[in-house]
């Protein structure tokens, strides 16, 4: 004979389910918005060192002093550049990483199998994926400071 307890209780229905997998993804795109934005700050600042090198390797003076500071800089927006496309990949994984865990909340919850480790070693991957990536773009406008002269001519 069924119990109370078990008469009160029925089956989630789909929209139910659905309703409920589209709570938990909300937070993920969230973070992917933000991670957009990154990604925008960053290869706007690619693009502006791209361009900077670009000036710098134009037509060469006879100055040997103008020279070594055009060198000297230009391996610094090299470091630069490395630094920042590093960020820029380590950003879009994270965007990926990210991506899959909305997609296999999904799946998990039409296809009924139990994706909570899965999600949550992906989300940790991302996670850390994203932890690398503020650290090279730190360390690339930490570069940019350095290398600014105020002043001088």
């Amino acid at each position: 004979m069924p119990s109370a307890l078990d008469q009160t209780m029925t089956p989630e229905s789909p929209i139910t389910t659905i309703a409920h997998v589209i709570q938990l993804s909300v937070a993920p795109v969230f973070l992917l918005t933000g991670i957009g934005a990154m990604l925008g700050v960053m290869t706007s600042r690619l693009a502006r060192i791209v361009d900077r090198a670009r000036v710098l390797e134009g037509p060469k003076t006879n100055d040997s002093t103008s020279q070594e500071k055009a060198a000297e800089e230009l391996v610094r927006l090299s470091r630069r550049a490395r630094l920042i496309s590093a960020s820029i990949g380590l950003c879009t994984l994270t965007a990926l990483l990210v991506s899959a865990v909305i997609a296999i909340l999904f799946l998990g919850a039409f296809l009924t199998f139990d994706a909570a480790v899965l999600v949550a070693m992906l989300f940790v991957a991302a996670m850390l994926a994203f932890i690398v990536a503020l650290l090279f773009f730190l360390r690339e406008v930490f570069i940019a400071i350095s290398g600014l002269r105020f002043g001088y001519r």
